[in-house]
């Protein structure tokens, strides 16, 4: 029986799914409507208690996203002259098409060392400073955070998804440790991180020079620019902490209990939902590997497709001003696409 809390809470979820795209005013204050649903969800959910309030609070400083924004931004203010001399000195010597290919592999996979944060912050500076339009920055930017959310999860430094995991599995029968993600799904993340760097080179093409009037491509950020973006990363992150926090009813109550190969498709809400709390409520030791995997691979690859989805994105689109429309035409296909392939190689290889 559907009780009129769990109506709520699924309509909450749909605001938050079709509103940025019809609303331009919601689309334009994406972290400000967010939070306004975080709250919404854990007030319908009845979810509010001193403990969450200091946790939402906390945790964008805590875990370091926000620092990482600012400290980032401020380096890339004041070093941006030498950043371009770099990128002129390697677009010299490098064809485009293999640097872009470098680029969106390595930062995938040291975003299991060096944190998606840290690899989507660098992604940012390094596309912002690149010879080509909007259009291809837009595609390339929503290419490489797919690869960058797969990368982090390889190992817990990565991201918060795998930290849980490896938390929630870290006793018998699985005694997972530090490689254990990488011994687990690696055959499918390292595979799937060159497809997106042969996929980042056919979006670059033959595209080598940017219009003197895209903004997109000249950057720039004042110190203005750099604070605002770290107040916006806060209230972002904090909003999806409320949102996941109000929606761990209807995850506990109808998630669980479903089969590993629905479950796959299901979790495509980790495109608009918090995938870390997906994965603490959806693992656990009881579970097989093949469940594993698959609930994984599903949060993992639907993470890419809307912004609100993985940290990365978020950082991304804030920095480089991409809307949620725009990243949208570019990561829900490419989205689809690759959780096709992977539903067909979990399930039927």
């Amino acid at each position: 029986m559907v009780s009129t809390v769990d109506m709520g809470l699924f309509g909450i979820f749909l605001l938050v799914l079709l509103c940025p795209f019809f609303i331009k005013k919601v689309e334009e204050q994406l972290e400000a409507f967010l939070f306004v649903m975080g709250v919404s969800a854990v007030t319908i959910a009845n979810a509010w208690h001193m403990e969450l309030v200091i946790e939402a609070i906390e945790e964008p400083i805590m875990k370091g996203i926000v620092p990482a924004v600012l400290v980032a931004g401020l380096l890339f203010y004041y070093g941006r002259s030498h950043a371009q001399r770099i990128m002129n000195v390697l677009l010299d010597k490098v064809p485009l098409k293999i640097l872009v290919f470098l680029i969106v592999v390595i930062l995938g996979l040291s975003a299991s060392l060096i944190t998606a944060i840290i690899a989507a912050l660098v992604l940012v500076e390094v596309v912002s400073l690149m010879p080509l339009d909007r259009n291809t920055k837009i595609k390339l930017t929503v290419v490489a955070c797919f690869s960058i959310g797969l990368g982090a999860a390889l190992t817990p430094v990565g991201e918060p998804l795998s930290t849980i995991a490896i938390t929630k599995l870290q006793g018998p029968p699985y005694h997972a440790g530090f490689t254990f993600l990488l011994d687990t799904i690696g055959v499918y993340i390292i595979p799937g991180m060159l497809a997106f760097g042969l996929l980042s080179t056919i979006i670059v093409g033959k595209k080598t020079v940017a219009k003197e009037t895209d903004t997109f491509a000249k950057g720039g950020d004042t110190l203005r620019d750099v604070g605002i973006r770290g107040a916006k990363v806060y209230l972002f992150v904090m909003a999806l902490l409320l949102l996941g926090s109000g929606f761990k009813i209807i995850i506990d109550t109808y998630l669980i209990h479903i089969p590993a190969m629905i479950l796959y498709w299901v979790n495509m809400s980790s495109a608009v939902l918090d995938n870390a709390t997906l994965t603490a409520a959806e693992i656990g030791p009881s579970m097989d590997i093949f469940q594993i995997k698959a609930i994984l691979m599903g949060l993992l690859v639907a993470g890419g497709m809307l912004i609100p989805g993985n940290i990365p994105n978020i950082i991304s689109a804030n920095k480089l001003g991409i809307t949620s429309k725009e990243w949208a035409r570019t990561g829900v296909p490419i989205g689809l696409v690759t959780m096709l392939v992977y539903f067909g190689w979990i399930f039927y290889i």
